[in-house]
């Protein structure tokens, strides 16, 4: 079903992509929207090619012209709720939040309220980018319910684009925190391993030898205890759950991860000790590099305290 008010992005091939699934090609070209988003849109037969809609398996053909009609956005769905930020920048493009553990980013059926979301609508009213739909106004990524620390959220549709840029060219600086299992031996290290869902469990990432997607995560030792490590990582590639999988599959799971470590904690934790401290880009209106640091929070100075 067509609407006038639908936006049409047309898109071409290029060799470097042919053979390539259109979801995942979608995902490459148009960075701004989510992959369940993308996939929706392939549901409603919203994407063409030749004037024939397709389906997100098909695989691409170098100079194919792919359409795809973009709905205007629904009404707002996720509500605003008065819950404190802690809010470590902001103007009028965009905001930097230190999220809190326990918190998910972003409203799912079933779970509309208490969300960084719902925060932020409050917070923001109406200056938020609408890219991402109805429930993830501002949201161009995101990190797990039980990490904390730095999380970008954009005002505007330009500076949701232009983050989301960045994000896909991997230039974006992400530097986390973590205490491991084990005590890792090296002074510095590198995880290379490409991430897919895991065919056992559809709610679990692993290391695949075949798919996937690449990931690279560089690693160094801040301290050592006697049973476990406390770690830096840099992310160069940003993949769903990538140092929780590349720490479990080198046997130094994340101390708490219930998830890819031991199911049993000495310690009485909320899920993974993993902190997302520091995120540098370039700001999309100044267009120079800027770095913003969440402070540890206090659960985990008290943990490093302990060991």
């Amino acid at each position: 079903m067509r609407d006038e008010n639908d936006t049409i992005r047309t898109l071409s091939v290029p060799e470097e992509l042919e053979e390539l699934r259109c979801d995942r090609f979608l995902s490459e070209e148009l960075p701004e929207y989510s992959r369940t988003y993308l996939q929706k849109l392939f549901g409603e037969g919203r994407v063409e090619v030749s004037g024939k809609t397709i389906k997100g398996s098909r695989k691409m053909k170098t100079g194919e012209l792919v359409s795809v009609r973009i709905p205007a956005p629904e009404e707002l769905k996720a509500l605003p709720e008065d819950i404190p930020l802690s809010i470590l920048y902001e103007d009028e493009e965009l905001l930097i939040v230190n999220k809190p553990k326990g918190m998910v980013v972003h409203p799912a059926p079933g779970n509309l309220s208490g969300t960084l979301v719902n925060a932020v609508l409050f917070h923001c009213r109406d200056e938020l980018s609408g890219i991402n739909g109805v429930l993830r106004p501002g949201i161009v990524h995101r990190i797990d319910k039980n990490t904390t620390g730095s999380l970008i959220v954009c005002k505007t549709d330009a500076a949701h684009r232009l983050i989301a840029g960045q994000l896909k060219d991997h230039s974006i600086h992400r530097l986390y925190r973590g205490i491991v299992c084990g005590r890792i031996a090296e002074d510095s290290f590198t995880v290379e391993g490409n991430i897919g869902r895991d065919q056992r469990d559809r709610k679990k990432m692993t290391v695949v030898r075949e798919g996937g997607k690449p990931a690279l995560t560089h690693g160094r030792v801040l301290e050592r205890f006697r049973n476990y490590t406390y770690c830096e990582f840099r992310l160069e590639t940003g993949r769903t759950h990538q140092i929780r999988v590349h720490m479990a599959h080198i046997g130094h799971p994340l101390l708490g991860d219930d998830v890819y470590g031991p199911k049993k904690c000495p310690f009485s934790l909320e899920g993974q000790t993993l902190h997302a401290m520091t995120i540098g880009f370039v700001h999309p209106g100044t267009k120079e590099y800027v770095e913003f640091s969440a402070p540890l929070p206090d659960y985990f100075k008290d943990l490093l305290r302990i060991l």
